[in-house]
């Protein structure tokens, strides 16, 4: 039996000579060391032997378990080293060749205005309302005080899904919702995009974009309104810019205004941004007129409130001197390239 290992041992080593991969490697060593290997076999032939031998034996089966153990680690790592190599040479890395450039993303202008909003309104304590963009038709104009007979109703301005569902036309409707399933006081902004029937042009867009917002409690004024909006001018387009408010109507306003900040461009003189004005249109607002406040549910004689809605592409667009609202929605990577 002795000699039957020692040719076991030297058949494995030959064995190992010839091998090139490591997968052949793993081959050899279930089939000389495995549970049913070679040297498994043999040692089970121990149970014959004399009580002499096979202390004799069993060192010995241990040495050249050893031996093939080290011999088939040895040709491992000549192996790896060997596959290391080869791809080193494959892998060769010209440092000398110019580096590839990694375009950097940025954000949409549109989507940096909106987010540039939000941080001002959530600085004074508002926070963020959503609703959906295919609205019923008596969230977006029965309950905003809105008949039968305006204009914004007819076909011909307003996208229907069907005689009582539309694409909404603003973001109010995402106010009446919130004043149907919330007590005041309320605080909140609704930004999102809405749908009117409108030619493409410079200026108009059948999709663009608003962001409406609420104020509801008991003792708001008009005063509250000025200096809210006041505030937000400053904040987005400098602390030297003034507010002009003028006289208009809203159906679900009563008083209502339009507002008017100093141009950025001219500073208040009068240039082409301005059509030589020094005021540049911004939004409209007004005090949440009682019969809203009836229709969701909130008492118009304990509690008041102001309402304010802007264009955020108009906004963008006098932000960044920007004079084709098309430009916004055409993703022409040389003119949304010039933003960072």
């Amino acid at each position: 039996m002795e000699l039957e290992l020692k040719q076991l041992r030297d058949r494995c080593i030959a064995d190992l000579n010839d091998v090139n991969e490591l997968k052949i490697l793993d081959n050899v060593r279930i089939k000389y060391l495995g549970k049913k290997g070679e040297l498994t076999i043999a040692l089970k032939g121990m149970g014959k032997l004399s009580k002499e031998e096979r202390p004799i034996i069993g060192k010995l089966a241990n040495e050249v378990r050893e031996e093939i153990e080290k011999a088939l680690s040895h040709q491992k790592q000549i192996l790896e080293k060997k596959e290391i190599d080869a791809r080193i040479r494959e892998e060769v890395i010209d440092v000398s060749l110019p580096g590839k450039k990694h375009l950097a993303g940025r954000l949409h202008p549109l989507t940096t205005t909106i987010n540039e909003l939000k941080e001002i309104f959530l600085g004074m304590g508002f926070s963020i309302a959503e609703g959906p963009e295919i609205e019923w038709a008596k969230y977006n104009f029965d309950f905003l005080n809105v008949p039968l007979d305006h204009s914004a109703r007819d076909l011909q301005d307003t996208f229907y899904y069907e005689d009582d569902i539309v694409l909404r036309t603003q973001t109010s409707p995402v106010q009446v919702r919130v004043m149907e399933n919330q007590k005041p006081p309320l605080r909140i902004i609704s930004p999102g995009r809405v749908y009117r029937s409108d030619a493409i042009d410079a200026t108009h867009s059948p999709v663009f974009h608003q962001m409406e917002g609420l104020v509801i409690d008991k003792g708001i004024t008009m005063s509250d309104l000025k200096g809210t909006m006041d505030m937000f001018a400053k904040k987005l387009f400098g602390e030297q810019t003034k507010t002009k408010f003028r006289p208009h109507q809203f159906y679900f306003t009563e008083p209502s205004a339009e507002m008017d900040v100093t141009c950025f461009k001219c500073g208040g003189v009068g240039c082409k941004v301005c059509s030589n004005t020094g005021w540049i249109e911004i939004l409209g607002c007004g005090m949440v007129h009682p019969n809203v406040l009836k229709i969701c549910g909130i008492d118009p004689d304990v509690y008041s409130g102001f309402a304010f809605g802007m264009g955020l592409d108009r906004i963008t667009m006098i932000k960044y001197g920007i004079n084709d609202l098309r430009l916004l929605f055409e993703n022409d990577l040389r003119f949304l390239s010039q933003f960072k």
